[in-house]
């Protein structure tokens, strides 16, 4: 079975935040929806999108998430697809 990394949006551990179990933001603010996520076969590919998507603008991560959701459904479910 291919390992699999992936780089997410709006959390890195979306088990953990899903169920609250990690403290700040999504916690505070209840985000528990997976807008966008990508998967990557090498770690190195993955932090290293990470860190680029990170010093982005707002406006260019939102036309990102629009790209592969334009309804902003919830995602979480094709994690394991």
């Amino acid at each position: 079975m291919e390992r699999l990394f992936y780089v997410y949006i709006l959390a890195r551990r979306v088990f953990e935040h899903r169920s609250g179990a990690v403290k700040g933001f999504t916690a505070k603010y209840r985000v528990k929806m997976l807008v966008w996520f990508e998967a990557h076969p090498s770690v190195v590919e993955a932090i290293a999108l990470e860190k680029r998507i990170k010093r982005w603008r707002r406006r260019w991560k939102l036309a990102l998430i629009e790209e592969m959701n334009p309804e902003w459904l919830d995602l979480y479910a094709m994690l394991n697809q």
